[in-house]
């Protein structure tokens, strides 16, 4: 989905991060771990896994649901911010 190499990288590098995290988990209910543990581990995947919802969202919106930018008026330009910002805010 993402639509250039710079996005494919950040993405990427999200759920790589995502993946360790999930993986911490999996290591520390295996140790034996206390559940205080556990369930700061599982907030910061959550945490992770909503800023990647997030930039998923916005790169669809910027790139798929938008004409080319040189067709965008100031109107249209104005609310897909606002959007973006409403759907930082809500997986923030």
């Amino acid at each position: 989905m993402s639509h250039t190499t710079k996005d494919l990288k950040r993405q990427l590098g999200r759920i790589r991060r995502i993946k360790g995290q999930v993986e911490a988990i999996e290591r520390v209910i295996e140790g034996g771990g206390g559940s205080e543990d556990i369930l700061q581990l599982v907030a910061s995947c959550r945490g992770a896994l909503n800023g990647l919802m997030a930039g998923l969202i916005e790169g669809h919106v910027r790139y798929h649901l938008l004409p080319p930018a040189d067709m965008v008026g100031a109107a249209q330009a104005e609310a897909l911010e606002e959007l973006v910002a409403v759907v930082k805010r809500y997986f923030h």
